[in-house]
């Protein structure tokens, strides 16, 4: 989906385009949604946007995208993965070490995994199968939707004050997150792999 696509959407449909677009992000359906968030902090100063209605249409996506993606994982995940996990190497042992090690870092997957694309997705169906409590997730997903939604709109916001930017540029933002959330991961892994 293009920017011009996005921003057309938004022109005609407001606000609820950005809390679906948001929504559908979170619970699997490949949506852009670092671009969208700066994006919106550039429609917010160029006053095609009210900044409260944005940060609420975006929150509330973002948000509820987890809280369904938990309630996703919590009822359908776990019966599913016994059913069909051995066709793709889900033992129960390994099933049971990934949930030892996901419920010992659950706070901090919950809360970093919004800046890590794929983990933002995986975590609250994970979160859901591996049975966390509903107000753990709960608190920790609003802190993390707050963490991760505002700083990106505001870095757009300030960028769009700062530099004339044109919107169609804004999906290279989303490539740039990419590329970088690439490199890290094959530093690290390199890093392991020497040690």
């Amino acid at each position: 989906m293009s920017i011009d696509t996005i921003e057309h959407y938004i022109n005609s449909y407001g606000y609820i385009i950005i809390f679906f677009l948001l929504f559908f992000g979170i619970v699997g359906i490949p949506a852009p949604e670092e671009s969208l968030l700066f994006l919106i902090g550039i429609l917010i100063i160029n006053e095609k946007l009210s900044f409260g209605y944005a940060v609420i249409s975006a929150l509330l996506g973002v948000f509820l995208g987890m809280l369904t993606a938990y309630g996703c994982g919590k009822f359908v995940g776990y019966p599913f993965i016994q059913k069909y996990g051995k066709y793709i190497g889900i033992s129960t042992e390994r099933w049971n070490k990934a949930k030892a090690k996901y419920t010992k870092n659950v706070k901090r997957t919950i809360v970093l995994g919004f800046y890590l694309p794929g983990i933002r997705q995986i975590s609250p169906y994970f979160a859901g199968i591996a049975e966390i409590q509903f107000k753990t997730f709960f608190l920790y997903s609003l802190v993390g939707s707050l963490c991760w939604t505002i700083p990106f709109i505001v870095v757009g916001y300030y960028a769009g004050e700062y530099f004339e930017i044109n919107p169609k540029y804004v999906p290279y933002l989303g490539l740039a997150l990419l590329v970088i959330f690439l490199f890290s991961l094959s530093i690290n892994y390199l890093k392991e792999k020497y040690r």
